[in-house]
């Protein structure tokens, strides 16, 4: 059982408000004994775990609020409390020297498990996952040529790593595509977003996943673990005997059934993995990727849009300029001409005054060919197109008859209520949200939206956005007589 002893209550010291406080404790200390800055020639005393966990404080941020801030007067005080709960449940051990009477405090074994899962999620160490299916091919052939067990146990461990790490990546890829909407929701700037876009794709796509879809790709090494697998399949019988025996001994808890064959149950094992992997974790991959630059060359491109066309009123510069007197527009012309100038006067150096040389002109042999007359087909199939592209046309106008109309007398409609009477109507009400755009605002036409909820289930659309439309007070909304 693994909730025994002292690690009844294991995950306690992750449950409380300093929960993270305490994750950046492991993971400094991991960092201190296990990493190249580890100092393997000593356990670190009870002062040193100290001053890790009051750096690491330091960096950490309190959650829930801060409502008893009283409660630690400093930091080294908050560290011992926070070293004493990791022993008492189990995350570190209390080793003392008998002759030195002082206490070090390493990892438990459950404990530097845990931790090393929370310094992975973290993403500081570096990691060369798209290597397990090259790992996978050697170890198989060492294990063909050495009939060594272990390297067999180790084809079989880098082959399940194969899977969980295109779950990852494709798990990272989801996770990435929701954070570049949410912060597009709340508004970042275009370069933000862009930034974002292309760090991600230099510093994690690039090193990685695109090595993994091209150099290290499982459909590359696929028939030449298949042919390792079959290579050792057809090892002969006493070979694979004593490969069956040292199996058996070395790794016990693989041993199913005395009938069945540990060494042809992990080949297979392996085969299918590399199967899976192939057919269904790598076009799953490939769909996620997709899907994720496809998402965000679509918001790049409409926050570059809205970016451009905030300062792109032209319609409304001109009537607003229009409506100035002589002397203020003329001012205002002679402003922007000035900031516009960029006529420069210099000097030619006659060094560089030099005649070019008469090129020979190409002579063009081409003769007139004349066409024959279009078939029936053709004709019919370019009046189809020409009809598909009038019936899927609306122009401004037409768009800003349509919600007047619908407006009547009132001033404010739910889209919902929009009217449905004929196939122009439903092209129109597919489009009515762009009616608040600048260019409808230039032209005299001021609408507010508010968003409602999404309407569902209705007779032309599975679900869409649902808003208030509400025409603001303008005298030159109105309709023209």
């Amino acid at each position: 059982m693994f909730f025994t002893d002292e690690r009844e209550q294991f995950f306690k010291p992750l449950t409380g408000k300093y929960r993270e406080q305490v994750v950046e404790c492991v993971r400094l200390l991991h960092e201190r004994l296990y990493s190249s800055q580890a100092d393997y020639g000593e356990s670190l005393k009870r002062d040193q775990v100290l001053d890790v966990f009051g750096e690491a404080l330091e960096r950490a941020p309190l959650l829930e609020g801060d409502d008893d801030a009283g409660r630690f007067r400093n930091n080294r005080e908050q560290a011992g409390w926070i070293l004493n709960l990791l022993v008492e449940h189990g995350w570190l051990k209390r080793d003392k020297d008998e002759a030195s009477f002082q206490s070090t405090y390493p990892f438990s074994r459950t404990g530097r498990l845990f931790t090393q899962t929370l310094v992975e999620v973290d993403g500081r160490s570096v990691r060369t996952r798209h290597r397990n299916t090259r790992n996978t091919l050697n170890a198989l052939n060492a294990f063909a040529e050495r009939g060594e067990v272990y390297d067999l146990l180790d084809a079989h461990e880098h082959s399940e790593r194969i899977i969980a790490d295109f779950t990852d990546i494709i798990a990272e890829l989801e996770e990435r595509k929701r954070e570049l909407v949410k912060e597009v929701e709340a508004r970042q700037l275009v370069q933000q977003a862009s930034d974002q876009f292309f760090e991600f794709m230099e510093r994690r796509f690039q090193p990685d996943v695109a090595i993994r879809m091209s150099a290290d790709s499982v459909e590359k090494h696929r028939d030449r673990i298949q042919s390792a697998v079959e290579r050792i399949k057809r090892k002969p019988k006493s070979w694979k005997a004593q490969a069956e025996r040292d199996l058996r001994h070395r790794a016990p808890d693989l041993v199913v059934s005395q009938e069945a064959s540990v060494l042809f149950q992990l080949l297979d094992s392996i085969d299918m993995r590399m199967r899976n992997a192939s057919e269904i974790m790598l076009p799953a991959l490939r769909r996620t990727l997709q899907g994720f630059t496809r998402r965000a060359d679509i918001i790049i491109r409409q926050l570059s849009y809205l970016h451009t066309q905030k300062h792109n009123d032209i319609v409304g510069v001109c009537r607003a300029l229009s409506e100035q007197d002589d002397a203020t527009y003329a001012r205002r012309l002679g402003q922007a001409g000035d900031a516009l100038a960029s006529l420069h006067l210099g000097l030619v150096d006659p060094a560089q005054v030099r005649p070019r040389e008469q090129r020979a002109q190409r002579t063009v042999h081409h003769q007139v060919v004349e066409l024959d007359e279009p078939d029936r087909d053709t004709l019919r199939d370019l009046a189809t197109q020409q009809l598909l592209e009038k019936a899927f046309n609306i122009n401004g106008g037409a768009l800003r008859d349509y919600l007047r109309d619908a407006l009547g007398a009132s001033r404010r409609i739910d889209n919902r209520d929009l009217p449905v009477n004929n196939a122009r109507d439903l092209l129109a009400l597919s489009h009515v949200i762009e009616l608040g755009s600048a260019d409808h605002a230039a032209a005299g036409f001021r609408l507010r939206i508010e968003p409602t909820d999404v309407v569902r289930d209705e007779h032309y659309f599975v679900h869409r956005d649902g808003f208030l439309l509400e025409l603001e007070q303008d005298d030159t909304t109105a309709r023209p007589e």
